[in-house]
Order: structure tokens, then C-alpha cells, then sequence
């Protein structure tokens, strides 16, 4: 029987872990919480749990050794890590997030071994290649040329739980959702490439209509040109990633990121406030701090960012507990204790893409796809289920030999993102497919 190393059990892992044993899959899951990994696995024999962390790289080596395949779930920066073993073993790898350099150096040796690392195969990177790239084929396969491409994902709170300032909350990676507002960004738009200082990166917003949910901010996502390279689409003038929020969450950030609430620069906050903590930032004193820091943004207490700020406490009394640290551990780990997802709430993935195609007989359209995808407090958050089964699948099919791909891999080939979202669509989650829209449909 093929056997299966999960190496993490964190907020994402549990639909895997399910859709792994359903389809008679044995597993072992590797992680520091053992107690959440049994809990998932609920007493099936297929299942195995051990107590381990990257501090004991000797047991790491010898799980990698003894497994089919190792899919690791644990924060990005050991990725490479683990595949190092895996490429030492001979054994393939499957993650969700993005292909680090790391692990890029190691491609050539890689598909000589012939084994398959796949990379980012979960939601956003993950369903939005897959989705993207059975667009654009098509496209290609009429003959057609992509002129303008958008690729807009969230993971937010359902409209009922968006009941804080900032309208968010946490139910995946919290420090990574907050390190990720720290990224610059480069987009291409009508032909000019645009780049986007990590200090610019909520001020450049535009607003999206989604139907169902209503009005959305948008913010750029990173670096979206290399995807023109990864997408095959060197034709295209317009290439934007975005990521969305409901309003608060930018104009918040923004603010944080203006008072240095964000960096890392470590400092001694002993006996200190939360109010201590934010009139250092901004150089005032506590005394009617909310007044005076409104004025010194030149508005009222009223907007959102003071709102906001109130909300998570740094008008406070309350006592740091902290001696040495860093406002960016300070301000996140607020965040993280006062904005998680109950449990007793949904939260929802929202992904769309919006694409202007030409044809050589002059023909133009746009095509969206779009999907509202919601959790259920019962069973698993959207999230967690929009990240876990693509790769849960992926994982499955490299067992079942059926992915022929070697090397270090993104699911944007057609023998991978076909099968793959075609069982998403039989469990659930599925992009719906609109074509030979007119172009007023495509943002401006």
C-alpha cells in the first residue's frame, strides 16, 4: 500500500487528511501537534500521527525515506529543505505555496531523477493557475491572443462574520496574511509596467463589483509579470493579480505601515501599555491619543483605521506582555487574538478572473470566471478546503501514476489542471465560465 507523509497540521491540513483516507490512502502526519493531527484523523487505522518539528532533521530523513511521497504544509522557508530529501531519496514532493529559488536550483537535478515537485498547487497559487490556464488555452486554441488578463482572489470572512472595523479574519497562516502587507508589487497595465512600493501598496486600489457579495477593494498581489512567462501569454498588454478585502482592511494597513507598526526592528516595551506602544510609534503622548492622532492624519476619529485601532486596543491601558520585541509581533499578534474566526462562523473564497481575448477574424470578447465558494462551521472552512484538495487530488494522481510531468512544477499543463479541476467540480468547488462578453464587462 502507497503511504503518504503530511509534514504539518495546521489550519489547512484537515480536508486533505479526509479526502486521503476516504479514497483508502495510508498517512502518516509529522508535526508538534500531534494532539490537532489525531484529531483529524480520528482513530482511522489508515492513520498515523508522530510528535516532530525541523528541530530533529534525523527523523525527518528517515519519515521522507520510509514514504512514497512528502507533502509539506509547513511554512514556505522549509520547503527546500525537505526537498533536498526528497531528491536524495528519490522520492516526489507536493506543496501549496509558491516555488521559492531554493527550491528552483534544484530543477535540473530534479527531472533527471525523474521525480515530480509540484509547487502551488492549493488556491491562490493553486485553482487560480489551473482555472487561468484552461482559459488561455482555449484562447490559443481558436487561434486567439490574450490582450488583457485579471486574476483577483480573497479568502474573507462570509458578510455576517465581517463584524470588526476591518472586516477580516484569520483562518489561515495569520503571520503570513500580515508579512504578506509588507511586499512590493509590479503589475502590467495598457503596456506600461507599474511598481508599487511596499509604503504604496494600499493606496493602489480600485474597486470590484462581485455579484452576490457587493463592493470589494482590490490591491495588487506581488510581482504579476513573471506570471506572463508561467502563463505563456507574452502577448498580453494588461497582466494584474490582486488580492481582495472588503473596505477597512486597506486603509488600515496603510495607516499601520505609515506609524512603522509593522517593522521589525526589535525594542524594549517592558511595563509598557498598548497605548505606550502606539504613542511611540506616532511620537505622542498617551493623553487623548485618539484626538490628537487624528489630528495628526489631518481627519477624524471616525474613519476606519481609528476605528480600528481602537478596536484591537491600542488606546489602552492594558499591560504589553512583552519585554523585548518587535511592533511587528506586537501589532500582529493583536490582530491574530482579536480578528480569528469563531467557530461557530463561515468564512468564503472569492476568486475571479476577468480576460479580454481577440481572434484573427476580428472577433473580441471577455470571459470571467468566477467563484463563491463558502465554509461550514460543521465541517471544514472554505480555505482550508480550497487549498487542501487540489493538492489532496494531485497527490492521488502522482500515487496512481498518472501525471507524466517531471521536474520542478506548477499545475498550469493541461494533465494536470484538467483532472484536478474536474474532481474539484465533483466535490463541490468549481468556477462558473462566462464567455463572449461584451468588453464594458472588463475593468477599465
Amino acid at each position: 500500500m502507497k503511504k503518504v507523509l503530511i509534514l504539518g497540521a495546521g489550519l489547512v491540513v484537515k480536508p486533505m487528511v479526509e479526502y486521503l483516507l476516504n479514497n483508502k490512502i495510508s498517512l502518516m502526519i509529522a508535526s508538534p501537534m500531534k494532539d490537532r493531527a489525531d484529531e483529524m484523523i480520528k482513530g482511522n487505522p489508515l492513520g498515523l500521527s508522530i510528535d516532530w518539528s525541523m528541530d530533529d532533521p534525523a527523523m525527518l530523513e528517515k519519515l521522507v525515506a520510509d514514504y512514497d511521497i512528502t507533502v509539506s504544509l509547513l511554512p514556505y522557508k522549509y520547503h527546500s529543505e525537505v526537498a533536498k530529501l526528497c531528491l536524495l531519496h528519490g522520492k516526489p514532493m507536493v506543496t501549496t505555496s509558491y516555488i521559492q529559488p531554493e527550491m528552483m536550483e534544484l530543477r535540473t537535478a530534479v527531472k533527471k531523477a525523474g521525480l515530480l515537485f509540484l509547487n502551488e498547487i492549493g488556491l491562490d497559487p493553486g485553482i487560480d493557475h489551473m482555472t487561468a490556464m484552461r482559459i488561455i488555452d482555449h484562447i490559443h486554441s481558436k487561434g486567439g491572443k490574450v490582450e488583457e488578463f485579471y486574476s483577483l482572489c480573497g479568502a474573507l470572512p462570509a458578510p455576517e462574520a465581517a463584524d470588526n472595523p476591518l472586516k477580516y479574519k484569520f483562518t489561515w497562516s495569520p503571520k503570513g496574511v500580515i508579512l504578506a502587507s509588507r511586499n512590493n508589487a509590479v503589475y502590467l497595465k495598457k503596456g506600461k509596467k507599474v511598481h508599487i512600493d511596499t509604503s504604496d501598496l494600499f493606496k493602489d486600489t480600485f474597486i470590484y463589483n462581485f455579484p452576490g457579495i457587493g463592493e470589494l477593494e482590490v490591491y495588487p498581489n506581488r510581482d504579476s509579470v513573471s506570471f506572463i512567462d508561467i502563463y505563456g501569454i507574452s502577448e498580453t498588454k494588461t497582466m494584474y493579480r490582486g488580492t481582495f478585502r472588503y473596505k477597512g482592511w486597506c486603509e488600515t494597513l496603510d495607516v499601520m505601515k505609515s506609524f512603522g507598526m509593522l517593522d521589525d526592528s526589535v525594542k524594549n516595551y517592558q511595563n509598557k501599555s498598548y497605548a505606550d506602544f502606539m504613542g511611540e510609534r506616532v511620537g505622542l503622548e498617551t493623553t487623548d491619543l485618539k484626538n490628537n492622532l487624528a489630528k495628526l492624519l489631518g481627519t477624524s476619529e471616525s474613519i476606519t483605521a481609528i476605528k480600528s485601532l481602537e478596536f484591537l486596543g491600542f488606546f489602552s491601558d492594558e499591560k504589553l506582555k512583552y519585554r523585548n520585541a518587535s511592533p511587528f509581533d506586537i501589532t500582529s499578534d493583536r490582530m491574530i487574538k482579536k480578528m480569528f474566526l469563531a467557530d461557530n462562523e463561515c468564512d468564503m473564497v472569492i476568486l475571479q478572473h476577468i480576460v479580454l481575448a481577440s481572434y484573427p477574424d476580428g472577433k473580441r470578447e471577455v470571459i470571467k470566471s468566477s467563484m463563491l465558494d463558502y465554509g461550514s462551521p460543521s465541517t471544514n472552512t472554505s480555505i482550508s478546503r480550497t487549498v487542501a484538495l487540489p493538492a489532496a487530488i494531485a497527490v492521488r494522481m502522482i500515487l496512481d501514476n498518472k501525471i507524466k510531468a517531471k521536474g520542478v512544477c506548477r499545475p498550469v499543463i493541461p494533465e494536470i489542471y484538467n483532472p484536478v479541476l474536474d474532481e474539484l467540480k465533483s466535490l463541490g468547488i468549481e468556477m462558473k465560465e462566462e464567455y463572449g462578453l461584451p468588453e464594458s464587462e472588463m475593468i477599465l
